[in-house]
């Protein structure tokens, strides 16, 4: 695992662009999430552009709040190949403010009927201010592999999803 970032990699017998589909839909990321933190999509228009926001109602037992909002910007939209997102916060001001990490698919297709995933999360730019008081990553190795297996389950729910050779 390098220090600033973690990812794993599912390939699942669906189309790059099916895949690509599930992750640009914010009404599938609560059961994607392999921490059951994210509860539901606040914004539930599809993600079509970079600068998008969308929000999520949260929920983790050690947060101040228990229940919160998290407010992301899509930062890459390649499709059917790529996306991404940045994750932070609205101030009461209405002012974005992002921590720093971000969270990464990769779709490579292995023939017309099957795709590689890879998701990343990526803290690489959490200021220190920040690591004073949350740890990175914030979840175990076993969170990317789950959301990976609830995604394949929710391009399509008969297909089978292997871990690749490595």
């Amino acid at each position: 695992m390098d220090p600033e970032n973690v990812s794993a990699t599912l390939t699942v017998a669906v189309p790059a662009a099916t895949v690509f589909a599930v992750l640009t839909d914010p009404t599938t990321h609560s059961a994607i999430d392999g921490t059951g933190w994210v509860q539901e999509a606040a914004d539930q228009a599809p993600l079509t552009e970079v600068g998008q926001i969308f929000r999520m109602d949260m929920y983790h037992p050690n947060h101040p709040n228990g229940d919160y909002q998290v407010a992301n910007q899509v930062q890459v939209l390649d499709p059917p190949r790529a996306i991404a997102w940045l994750t932070g916060q609205e101030k009461d001001d209405g002012h974005l403010e992002f921590g720093g990490w971000f969270w990464r698919y990769d779709l490579v297709p292995r023939g017309p009927s099957e795709t590689a995933v890879t998701l990343t999360y990526d803290w690489s730019a959490v200021p220190q201010s920040i690591r004073e008081y949350l740890q990175f990553p914030p979840f175990g190795p076993e969170h990317l592999i789950n959301s990976l297996h609830h995604l394949a389950e929710l391009a399509a729910p008969t297909s089978q999803a292997r871990t690749p050779d490595r």
